[in-house]
C-alpha cells in the first residue's frame, strides 16, 4: 500500500492540507520501502540515509511458552469476558534511531512500560480488530487480512505511530494463527473462530507532548463469544442474565439514539481510524444506554441528526422508495467520520456483484426524519449492524427522542443472505480469494 492510498495532500497551507501532509511524512520517513506512485522512495536527513530497518516478517524468532494455558472449553463463563488469550504473542519493537527491531514470538505475557510511557498519557495507540477461522474442511482461514493491514497502516500515521509495509504486518498475524491455530481452534470445532488484536503503542518515557520515538508492536489472539447467541448480545455480564433468554432467539439489537450533547466523531478528526481516543470517550454513553435496557448507541451527528454508525459497527439499512425502488443505504466514507469496516466493504461489494438486479446499493448521508418517514409509511424493510464484533446482527428497535421506532426483521432478509455469503467464504465452504489459508505450524521443542 501506497502512500498516496492515504490520500496525497493538496493544500498544504490548510488545516485538513496539515494532517495529510503529516500522515505523508510518517510513512515516507518511517517505511521507505512504501511506494509513492509507483517508485520507491529514499528517505535522507540533511542529505544522508535515515539508516532505519522497517518491519521484516522473515526476521522473526520463536520461544516457547514452558506453561501452556488450557483451552476453554467453548460453553466455558469465561469465553464471554473476552479475556482468555492463547499461549504466545508476537512482539516488535521501534524506536527513532534505528527503526524495527526484528519481531518474536515468545509466551503471551505482561508489558512492561514506565508510568511516563506516552501511551498512557497521550493515547498514542491504534489496533485492529479481525478473527481467524477454523473451517468446515479442516483449514484455518484469516478472511481479507490485507484490508485490515492497509487499515492499521492508516491508523498509525493518523496519531504519528511509525508505518511498516502492511504486507510484513500480515505475515506476523498469519504466524500467529499457524502457531496457535492446532491447539486453540482445533479441527474437531469447525464452524468456531478467535478474535486477534494487532495492537501498537507509543513507549517512550516521556512527558513531552511530542510523537513517541519508542513503540510496541503486539499481536495476541483472544477467545470471543459469538454474538449471534441470545446471551453474548447482553455483553459481558451476561452470565447472571442467560437463564433469562436462553430460550429466546435473538431478536434483534436495540439502540439508543445518542443526544446533542455527545458525538463519536467529526470531520476533520479521525473517526476513521482505529485508535484509542475513538473508543474510550464513547464508553460512558454506551454503558448508560445498557442500563437503560439498549444493546448499543445508534452515533448520530450535527443539527439533522444525520446517522453514522451503530456501536462500534456500521449501520445498514433497507428501505423502498417512494418511487418502489430497493435500496441498501449506508453512510459514505467521505467525510472520515465512518470507520472503513472491512465488513462493510464486503456486504457492499457483494451486494453489487450478487443482488444488483433488485437492490439498490447507496452511499449517502442521511438522516433520522428520513428513518422515521420510512417507518411510519411502512417502507423500512431491515436494518443491520455490521462489524468484526457483531458480524451482521439485525436491528430491531431504535428509541429516538422518546419514541420507540420498530424495525421488522424478517426472517428471510438481504442482511441474512449476505451473512451467509460472508460464512462460507470464511470457513471454507466457498472458494474464494478472501479467505486467506494459513498452514499450520509446530514450534520446535
Amino acid at each position: 500500500m501506497s502512500p498516496s492510498a492515504l490520500t496525497s495532500p493538496k493544500e498544504p497551507d490548510t488545516v485538513s492540507g496539515l494532517t495529510e501532509a503529516g500522515v505523508k511524512h510518517t510513512v515516507n520517513g518511517t517505511a521507505p520501502s512504501i511506494a509513492v506512485n509507483g517508485t520507491a522512495q529514499s528517505i535522507a536527513v540533511n542529505g544522508n540515509s535515515t539508516g532505519l530497518q522497517e518491519l521484516d516478517a522473515s526476521k522473526i524468532t520463536f520461544t516457547r511458552n514452558p506453561s501452556p494455558k488450557t483451552v476453554p472449553e467453548a460453553t466455558s463463563a469465561e469465553i464471554p469476558k473476552m479475556s482468555s488469550c492463547t499461549d504466545h504473542m508476537i512482539t516488535a519493537t521501534w524506536d527513532s534511531k534505528t527503526g524495527w527491531s526484528a519481531p518474536s514470538l515468545i509466551p503471551y505475557g505482561p508489558l512492561s512500560i514506565q508510568p511516563h510511557a506516552s501511551v498512557l498519557h497521550y493515547a498514542t495507540t491504534c489496533f485492529e480488530g479481525m478473527k481467524f477461522y477454523r473451517g468446515n474442511d479442516g483449514k484455518l482461514r484469516l478472511f481479507r487480512p490485507s484490508l485490515n493491514a492497509a487499515r492499521m497502516l492508516n491508523s498509525s500515521a493518523r496519531i504519528s505511530l511509525p508505518a511498516f509495509p502492511p504486507a510484513e504486518f500480515q505475515k506476523l498475524i498469519e504466524t500467529l494463527v499457524a502457531v496457535e491455530g492446532e491447539k486453540w481452534l482445533p479441527k474437531s470445532r469447525p464452524e468456531s473462530f478467535m478474535y486477534l488484536r494487532p495492537t501498537m503503542i507509543g513507549t517512550e518515557p516521556s512527558l513531552g507532548v511530542q510523537k513517541p520515538k519508542e513503540v510496541l508492536l503486539y499481536i495476541i489472539a483472544c477467545c470471543f463469544p459469538d454474538f449471534n447467541d441470545p446471551a453474548a448480545t447482553l455483553g459481558a455480564d451476561a452470565n447472571n442474565e442467560a437463564s433469562n433468554v436462553a430460550e429466546k432467539k435473538a431478536p434483534g439489537l436495540k439502540l439508543l439514539a445518542s443526544q446533542e450533547d455527545t458525538i463519536r466523531a467529526w470531520p476533520g478528526g479521525f473517526g476513521f481510524a482505529k485508535v484509542g481516543a475513538n473508543y474510550g470517550p464513547s464508553l460512558l454513553a454506551s454503558d448508560e444506554a445498557r442500563l437503560r435496557g439498549f444493546n448499543q448507541i445508534l452515533w448520530l451527528f450535527g443539527p439533522d441528526c444525520e446517522v453514522t454508525e451503530a456501536g462500534a459497527s456500521n449501520f445498514f439499512l433497507v428501505w423502498k422508495t417512494r418511487e418502489g425502488r430497493t435500496q441498501l443505504v449506508t453512510a459514505p466514507l467521505g467525510d472520515q467520520i465512518i470507520l472503513p469496516g472491512v465488513t462493510r466493504r464486503s456486504v457492499l461489494e457483494l451486494a453489487k456483484e450478487r443482488l444488483g438486479e433488485g437492490l439498490e446499493v447507496v452511499e449517502r448521508k442521511f438522516v433520522m426524519r428520513e428513518v422515521e418517514e420510512a417507518v411510519k409509511e411502512g417502507r423500512l424493510v431491515e436494518a443491520f449492524a455490521a462489524g468484526t464484533a457483531y458480524f451482521i446482527m439485525p436491528i430491531s428497535l431504535i428509541h429516538f427522542r422518546g419514541h420507540d421506532l420498530q424495525i421488522p426483521t424478517p426472517t428471510k432478509c438481504y442482511g441474512s443472505i449476505l451473512k451467509q455469503w460472508l460464512v462460507d467464504i470464511m470457513y471454507g465452504n466457498e472458494p474464494h480469494e478472501w479467505g486467506v489459508v494459513v498452514e499450520e505450524r509446530t514450534l520446535d521443542v
